[in-house]
């Protein structure tokens, strides 16, 4: 808020959860003083519209938009009813009087909008703010976009004075990753148009139990079971029976199908116990029948890589003849994950 003030002009911050006191207190404790912030502890929806009438702001932040109540309905606010009408009306505001609003809401435990499916639909964008509770970095994601691409993120570091933007998430997620270690691979990923390099750790241990436990983190955990599925059928590596644990370092999520070849590095790594080359990346989509497929974006993967001091990569074979030749960075095409694995490791077939 005190950042949009300073760019764009008047921003009206209504809070309806915490007093203008406790935002003040807060604000000094961050350094902040911006002139043109104005703050309004109000949940009547009325009210608000009717001060921004008077104020005209250039930007309205409402936080929360499930504490924003119509007296003209009965029901209590954050109800379906109370959402859908004051969303509604904030609706009509921005579009007569072209002030941009930023609604605020709650999520479930499953990372979804609290509320009616309807707020989704009304706003134009919708911004996912991530973060697990043990880390301090946080995600923002779009995850719906009329006016640009979705799927983009944007990383952030919490600090003493704020949210801090982080310029090279590929140093965050890889600053303390192990070497020489079994089970851990580097995955060259994309978030949007945005390439990072991250590392996803496997563990697999033998089970005292007839059934073997399926742990995962970041990733998958269908995609996993049908990687160790697949790996029993064409490799002949019997881990099906073993307890397997997969986390992605950090705290990141990742559902593109890219990270097959990764996660399967990092699965036969812990199974023979033999450490990747730390100075390796990987990408590519596995199929059923044990090929690997072309991924998209593979210049800007390999463009990271390099960037970040890696001298070799394991890509698909369909992504070599698109590719931009790097003499920092050796690529690999492999069509199928036994050859990719006699090129991980050595003398594994």
């Amino acid at each position: 808020s005190a950042r949009l003030s300073s760019m764009l002009g008047k921003v009206l911050y209504v809070s309806g959860e915490e007093s203008e006191r406790q935002i003040k207190l807060r604000g000094e404790r961050m350094d902040l003083n911006p002139e043109n912030l104005y703050l309004l502890a109000e949940t009547s929806l009325e009210r608000i519209l009717e001060e921004v009438r008077q104020l005209r702001p250039d930007v309205l932040i409402i936080d929360s938009v499930q504490t924003v109540y119509s007296e003209g309905i009965e029901s209590a606010p954050g109800s379906v009813s109370q959402v859908r009408e004051a969303s509604g009306q904030l609706l009509l505001l921005a579009k007569s009087s072209g002030i941009p609003v930023f609604l605020i809401g709650h999520i479930t435990k499953d990372g979804t909008i609290a509320g009616p499916k309807a707020l989704e639909h009304i706003v134009d964008t919708v911004l996912y703010f991530e973060g697990e509770r043990y880390h301090n970095h946080r995600i923002l994601r779009a995850a719906k976009n009329r006016f640009g691409a979705t799927n983009e993120v944007g990383i952030f570091e919490m600090t003493g004075k704020g949210l801090v933007c982080v310029q090279n998430p590929s140093e965050l997620f890889l600053g303390e990753r192990p070497v020489g270690v079994a089970g851990s691979a580097v995955i060259a990923a994309m978030e949007g148009t945005r390439p990072f390099l991250v590392e996803i750790q496997a563990l697999v241990s033998s089970s005292k139990f007839g059934n073997g436990r399926r742990t995962v983190q970041g990733v998958d955990t269908n995609r996993v079971a049908l990687l160790v599925a697949m790996l029993e059928k064409r490799v002949g590596l019997q881990m099906s029976g073993d307890d397997i644990f997969v986390n992605l370092v950090g705290g990141m999520i990742l559902d593109e199908p890219a990270a097959d070849l990764g996660t399967i590095a990092a699965l036969v790594s812990s199974f023979r116990n033999v450490p990747i080359d730390p100075g390796m990346v990987v990408f590519g989509e596995v199929g059923l029948a044990g090929e690997v497929r072309a991924s998209s974006q593979a210049n800007l993967r390999l463009r990271e890589a390099a960037r970040m001091g890696f001298r070799k990569a394991v890509i698909p074979q369909n992504n070599l003849s698109g590719i931009d030749k790097d003499p920092r960075l050796e690529v690999i095409g492999v069509r199928s994950v036994i050859d990719a694995l006699d090129d991980i490791f050595t003398g594994l077939r």
